[in-house]
């Protein structure tokens, strides 16, 4: 398990150091080197172009991926396993939509003009949406049935998606804009506060639930076999579902909705790892940092010197992926 952990870890490593050298401006990899030897040795002082795009643009910028990544990832796999479902996942759930809609009212009464205006208004929106969805799947009575809580969630996507889009019809062309980059997931923004923050969420967050991973991966092989061996199954359902909604919302409404990382990455790591939680958890998180600074190196470079949100990358890769995972489960 720790010879995985530590060559996925070093795989990530490897990917940022590309990461900072590509872009509409190239850096060659000596010029890195450089850079990154005098902030090691304490010499934080920027004296070049280069230097200034390596530590206040990219840098901030492959660092927010990789934990909005792992975080995701980490969701997916709390929600697969708890609903025992490979499609779960908080996009799926209606959290980010609820996030997405918090947002865009924040963006159009101009909440943006404040500190954390919009990242706030979203974590509410993504807070309301939790509520509902256990209001509405019985999770206030105790019984929390996982079809219901999946269909709560495709009907409450379905709603928010409603308004969301009269919200569009309504905005100005500069609105417009910055919506439209924060439905598809907008990492440009990203700075110390918004980094710490999810950091936080990241790493509380994994010692939370890495914590669970017995009782995981006891659910996973059946809730009679965990319910015969001592787990609360509803008590353990609901405040694993809630403390998990609220990590991944924090981190949506920082980054904005990015689909399918939550369902991709768990599911990936599921078929080459095994279901043993101890490993898939840490996989999971690594892997799913790796491909979401990938996946915004490319939006990078794909059409540099412009710029495609990130959402877009990640959707064009999870569509197939979620395509075939249906056809097999249905085959």
């Amino acid at each position: 398990m720790l010879k995985i952990s530590a060559l996925m870890l070093l795989i990530f490593f490897a990917l940022c150091f590309v990461s900072l050298a590509v872009g509409s401006v190239h850096i060659e990899f000596g010029t890195l080197f450089r850079a990154l030897g005098k902030a090691l040795s304490g010499d934080f002082s920027i004296s070049s172009p280069e230097e200034m795009i390596i530590f206040s643009v990219r840098l901030p910028r492959i660092l927010f991926a990789g934990i909005v990544g792992a975080v995701l990832s980490i969701g997916g796999v709390i929600f697969q396993a708890l609903l025992r479902n490979p499609l779960a996942d908080p996009y799926i759930l209606g959290i980010s939509g609820g996030s997405a809609f918090g947002a865009i009212i924040g963006i159009v009464i101009g909440a943006g003009s404040f500190y954390l205006g919009v990242p706030l208004l979203a974590f509410c929106g993504a807070l309301i949406t939790v509520f509902l969805l256990f209001i509405v799947a019985g999770g206030a009575r105790g019984v929390l049935m996982d079809n219901t809580l999946l269909l709560t969630g495709v009907v409450i996507n379905a709603f928010f998606s409603a308004a969301i889009l009269f919200f569009i019809s309504i905005a100005d062309g500069m609105e417009l804009h910055s919506i439209t980059f924060w439905l598809m997931g907008d990492l440009s923004r990203a700075w110390f506060g918004e980094i710490s923050a999810a950091a936080i969420c990241l790493f509380a967050g994994f010692a939370v639930l890495y914590g669970q991973s017995r009782k995981l991966n006891l659910i996973v092989q059946g809730e009679e076999t965990a319910l015969h061996l001592g787990v609360n199954i509803g008590h353990t359902k609901i405040w694993l579902l809630v403390f998990t909604s609220l990590i991944v919302a924090v981190v949506v409404s920082m980054a904005g909705i990015i689909g399918f990382v939550g369902i991709m990455v768990p599911h990936f790591m599921r078929l080459m790892f095994g279901s043993d939680h101890r490993l898939l958890m840490p996989a999971s998180a690594l892997f799913g940092a790796s491909f979401l600074v990938v996946a915004d190196m490319l939006s990078r470079v794909l059409l540099a010197p412009a710029e495609l949100p990130v959402g877009v990358i990640t959707a064009l890769c999870g569509a197939p992926y979620f395509i075939i995972l249906l056809r097999r489960r249905s085959g």
